[in-house]
């Protein structure tokens, strides 16, 4: 087992991983950029380096400033958490070049998950139904009004190298086309260094469904279940729960066996997610597999007892998986909250001081955060703050938990999203379980009108 691993993230999720770390008895490395100076995860971290300033690509994206710390620290692993350098091929490389182990998937295959074509085609030869879409990147306008003619309006354009939303538009008739296609390849770009774009066929309102994957260095391959995810605002997620409630028995041991094999077809190992699109009729597409651990992995946590991050770490250390597919038991129904520091109606982000902050605890409820009163959200990273996770022995208990926690949460300083939570947890189409990735059309706000 490792005795010292560096956390290359911060927030929430370098907590969280503190956390796991202390359990197995491993001391930690938190990295911190000069804005978080003063954040929780540097306080509990066993040692920590200041890695440059406040802007990402100068600090958590910096892999000689992150690499250099793990040495003089004398860290044998990096855990990168999610987001920043979490799904980086060069660091994985850079880690097993410097005999520093990366707790996360090999290079090779963070590499051809990452690139989303070259991902369609691996799961379309493993037998994983894939979306109908262009065989490769788009290089031309031309190829692009083909292949759309070919597939038949809606299609969707999508970054090959990216997720979150950036370099994807959707495209409804040949005239929008050419446009969309230069604003897709400048938004892949600009975010991800990478301008290569495909096309796929575009799915109306459908369910976002994905499967929790570990997998260790022995060949042995678990899913934990699946996670619905479909309350999205810009194709970022909003609530996460588990189980969907629209899966039946039959179809979630169909889509967990599927995503098993599909993991082994490409040796996955450590944790993961495969994503999928299921349309009105019941039928699921893949559309990308996510090498890192989820924003989301708590409700999963929540209904089946498995903590997925010290999984991560064993597995990462060369242990063997400790259960089998038929140790895991699904019991009851979780939900995920996401808390961002953003207005709640327009969504403009609300950095800031904290000036009051308290979470309720109680039976079933959950709380992922680095917040506390007096701490200062800083505008230089993603805006969530906290996760509010609750776990009822159905979905109607978490519901009813979430919203008594929701309610009774203190934030005061800044603006947050516990407002349009509250909104979409009273909606009777989501205590229905009727929902799409369309579901938040209702709450977009209104352009201005114009005299």
């Amino acid at each position: 087992m490792f005795k010292k691993i560096l956390i290359a993230n911060r927030g929430e999720i370098a907590l969280r991983v503190v956390y796991a770390c202390r359990e197995l008895g491993i001391r930690t490395v938190a990295v911190y950029s000069e804005a978080d100076e003063n954040s929780l995860h540097v306080r509990f971290a066993d040692e920590d380096v200041c890695i440059g300033p406040a802007r990402g690509a100068d600090s958590y994206l910096n892999v000689p400033a992150i690499i250099s710390a793990a040495e003089i620290t004398g860290a044998d692993a990096i855990h990168p958490g999610y987001g920043f350098l979490s799904e980086s091929a060069y660091l994985a490389e850079v880690c097993e070049a410097c005999h520093i182990k990366f707790i996360g998937p090999s290079p090779g295959v963070i590499r051809l998950m990452g690139d989303k074509a070259r991902a369609r085609r691996a799961m379309k030869k493993a037998g994983v139904p894939i979306l109908p879409g262009s065989d490769g990147p788009i290089d031309s306008e031309e190829r692009g009004l083909k292949v759309a003619r070919d597939l038949g309006y809606p299609v969707i354009i999508k970054a090959a190298a990216g997720g979150g939303g950036r370099g994807m538009r959707i495209v409804r008739s040949p005239g929008d086309l050419g446009s969309a296609l230069r604003t897709a390849t400048r938004e892949a770009q600009a975010a991800f260094g990478v301008g290569d774009v495909y096309i796929e066929k575009y799915i109306e309102a459908p369910r976002h469904i994905e499967v929790q994957v570990l997998g260790d260095h022995h060949g042995a391959v678990v899913h934990l279940g699946e996670r619905e995810c479909s309350i999205q605002r810009r194709h970022q997620k909003l609530i996460e729960e588990a189980p969907s409630p629209a899966l039946t028995d039959r179809q979630r041991r169909k889509l967990g066996s599927t995503v098993v094999d599909a993991a082994r077809a490409v040796q996955y190992t450590n944790a993961g997610t495969f994503e999928f699109l299921m349309d009105p009729s019941g039928h699921f597409y893949f559309i990308e597999a996510n090498t890192r651990l989820q924003v989301e992995h708590g409700v999963t946590e929540l209904i089946t007892g498995v903590d997925v991050v010290k999984e991560q770490i064993r597995i990462a250390a060369g242990e063997r998986l400790s259960f089998k597919q038929s140790d895991i038991a699904f019991t009851g129904h979780a939900i995920e909250c996401r808390i961002n520091a953003e207005h709640p109606e327009t969504f403009v982000p609300s950095p800031g001081q904290i000036q009051a902050f308290s979470v309720p605890g109680g039976p079933g409820v959950r709380i992922d955060t680095f917040a506390h009163a007096d701490c200062v959200v800083p505008p230089y990273y993603d805006s969530l703050i906290a996760k509010v996770m609750t776990w009822g022995r159905d979905r109607q208990e978490a519901i009813a938990r979430m919203r008594r926690a929701l309610e009774m949460t203190v934030v005061e300083g800044i603006h947050t999203s516990i407002p349009l939570h509250l909104k979409i947890l009273a909606d009777p189409d989501f205590e229905a379980g009727r929902l799409s990735t369309a579901f938040m059309d209702r709450y977009q706000t209104a352009p201005p009108r114009t005299s």
